[in-house]
């Protein structure tokens, strides 16, 4: 029976994502597409689940590869400091893999977008490294690393920077490192 198979996922970055059933979720950043099917389960029928990447063939490949393992999704492709969607549309949106290939500007900008979209107590969570992707010779190369990312403190300082509350690293483990903000109660 398939759904009893174990599932291949490391478990934390479906923990630490905190997304639950009925949660409208936003994945940004559409390369891993098991962690991407694992939170559009997570939130079910009666969430929402929406990934969004700047490559078209990213989305649609990730779109196919998640909807091909039984999860509902929807996909858009969209620059990350333009997201398709109305303010307060989300609970949770996961960042994978984005923020550190991004410039300073286009990381506080991208950064902004998803305070933006989150409703209020939401929560953005940013997982970087060790992507997992099933998307193989479609990404070609890793995308580069910006050098001063991790010397200007990372994913916790552009969420403190575009406005989240209590941004902090949760966990670091196995080249992943998982960052949580929370957008105030306004």
């Amino acid at each position: 029976m398939r759904w009893l198979r174990k599932s291949q996922l490391d478990p934390l970055a479906v923990t630490m994502s905190g997304v639950k059933l009925a949660d409208r979720l936003l994945v940004l950043g559409g390369s891993d597409t098991a962690l991407i099917g694992a939170l559009a389960g997570k939130a079910g029928l009666t969430g929402r689940s929406v990934v969004v990447d700047a490559n078209p063939a990213v989305t649609s490949a990730s779109a196919t590869a998640v909807e091909r393992d039984g999860h509902l999704i929807e996909s858009f492709t969209a620059p990350w400091s333009m997201l398709p969607f109305d303010p307060h549309t989300f609970d949770v949106v996961v960042v994978r893999d984005v923020l550190n290939s991004l410039s300073a500007e286009e990381r506080l900008r991208c950064a902004r977008e998803v305070y933006r979209v989150l409703r209020p107590g939401g929560r953005a969570v940013v997982i970087e490294g060790k992507t997992q992707s099933l998307l193989g010779g479609l990404l070609g190369a890793t995308p580069p690393v910006d050098p001063q990312y991790g010397r200007s403190g990372g994913a916790s300082h552009i969420l403190d920077a575009a406005g989240f509350r209590a941004a902090r690293t949760l966990a670091e483990r196995q080249g992943q490192q998982f960052v949580e903000g929370i957008k105030a109660n306004e």
